[in-house]
């Protein structure tokens, strides 16, 4: 699968490894805005910048006034933006697979044209975006990269996807593999399912190879970090805790929080005067909340942040004169230790209390951590599958799972 690439000029002193920034949160913080106006800052600043919206109800450009047609487009010096149009993507780079599920939908009895639709099956626009990261890594495309997000259930399943679609693109591929079997034993008698062919086979296995290449841009805090939208509203803090903590489990680096559409004070009317009120008890309850996370404030403006000029205000609310780009922590959530001669998984796990986690090893390679509704396979290495899981301990949000070695093996 090949993937258009643009040639921009480039500053000499920019150094080469692309940086991932993700932009996420609740649905309606602002999101777009921010990643548009992050992306019109690095621009200008002389980075290759590529703006990606994986948002199924794209809004990037409108907030950027422009028309994109689901490819990668230039819209000013430095400066590309696409929005991901899944239809086009399967149409063009995973034809195979489509219309091998297409002929077996329609062997099942369904129509022709609800056959394609459902061949179009949930998790291919987050492959797809992945597959884009993954090339402009491989070929140095871009010097940044800003992931503009659907609201936080979207962006989890994105983020975990690496995680989970080996899994079920495996189950398929074998199950495949198993229909091929079947078909050789059956020469010569009618079957109603239709044979994938080699190009669908290696399609699915090419799929597999690359999300495994794609975690690992994903979980190196020095390349790929995220960055939190919130609002000072109850509900905005409520679900951005929450995706803090989700995003920790999916070992996903949370770097800094974005304070969006904060009110200047100054506003006369018995109305602002009581929001204001508000607002301050809610930005204080962030700030304990959040604390020691970076933070960085935008105000509400009178109108709504569309167009270059209001994007670019808005990045010099965010951003004044410092580097978008700057990676502002590389604390990795998860990581492995030696404590007290047991070998450790160390997970943070913001805003996580005990009766929200659960866990359990799952066969001799893997443990299976819930928190809240979310869960996570982490796959172990060698040297503790073969080890004993004594216990696990959450402790001012941090979660130790222990091991423990049938025999010391260093002596």
């Amino acid at each position: 699968m090949q993937f258009p690439l643009l040639t921009i000029n480039r500053h000499d002193s920019i150094p080469k490894t692309m940086r991932l920034i993700i932009t996420t949160g609740k649905g309606g913080v602002g999101k777009t805005s921010v990643s548009a106006a992050t992306a019109r800052r690095t621009a200008a600043m002389g980075y290759r910048t590529l703006v990606m919206s994986t948002d199924a109800a794209h809004s990037l450009a409108d907030s950027m006034e422009l028309k994109l047609d689901g490819s990668i487009t230039n819209i000013s010096p430095n400066l590309d933006a696409l929005e991901i149009d899944i239809i086009n993507e399967m149409r063009t780079k995973w034809r195979e697979i489509q219309d091998y599920i297409s002929l077996f939908m329609e062997s099942q009895g369904m129509e022709s044209l609800s056959a394609e639709e459902m061949a179009i099956f949930p998790g291919m626009e987050l492959i797809s975006a992945l597959m884009y990261v993954l090339d402009f890594e491989k070929n140095d495309v871009y010097d940044v990269v800003i992931m503009d997000t659907a609201p936080t259930a979207e962006t989890l399943r994105l983020l975990s996807f690496p995680d989970i679609s080996e899994w079920y693109i495996d189950k398929l591929y074998s199950l495949l593999k198993k229909v091929i079997a079947i078909a050789r034993q059956t020469v010569g008698r009618i079957i109603d399912l239709p044979i994938p062919s080699k190009e669908v086979m290696n399609s699915l296995e090419d799929i597999m190879n690359r999300m495994s290449a794609v975690k690992v841009i994903l979980e190196d805090p020095k390349k790929t970090t995220v960055r939190l939208v919130i609002n000072p509203e109850r509900m905005v803090i409520s679900e951005t805790m929450r995706a803090y903590s989700y995003l920790c489990l999916y070992n996903k680096t949370v770097e800094c929080l974005i304070v969006n559409r904060i009110y200047p004070k100054g506003m006369e009317t018995e109305y602002f005067e009581k929001k204001l009120v508000e607002q301050e008890k809610y930005l204080e309850t962030i700030h304990q909340a959040f604390d020691p996370l970076k933070m960085m404030y935008a105000y509400q403006q009178p109108t709504e942040m569309i167009g270059g000029d209001k994007l670019d205000m808005l990045a010099d609310m965010i951003y004044g004169d410092s580097d978008p780009t700057e990676v502002y922590t590389t604390e990795s959530p998860m990581k492995f230790t030696t404590e007290d001669g047991m070998d450790t998984i160390v997970l943070k796990l913001p805003f996580a209390e005990k009766s929200q986690v659960e866990l359990f090893k799952s066969g001799d390679d893997s443990i299976v951590v819930h928190v809240g509704s979310q869960k996570r396979t982490i796959n172990l290495p060698m040297t503790l599958a073969k080890e004993e899981m004594i216990g696990a301990e959450l402790k001012d949000h941090v979660l130790r799972i222990k091991f423990k070695r049938e025999k010391d093996e260093r002596r």
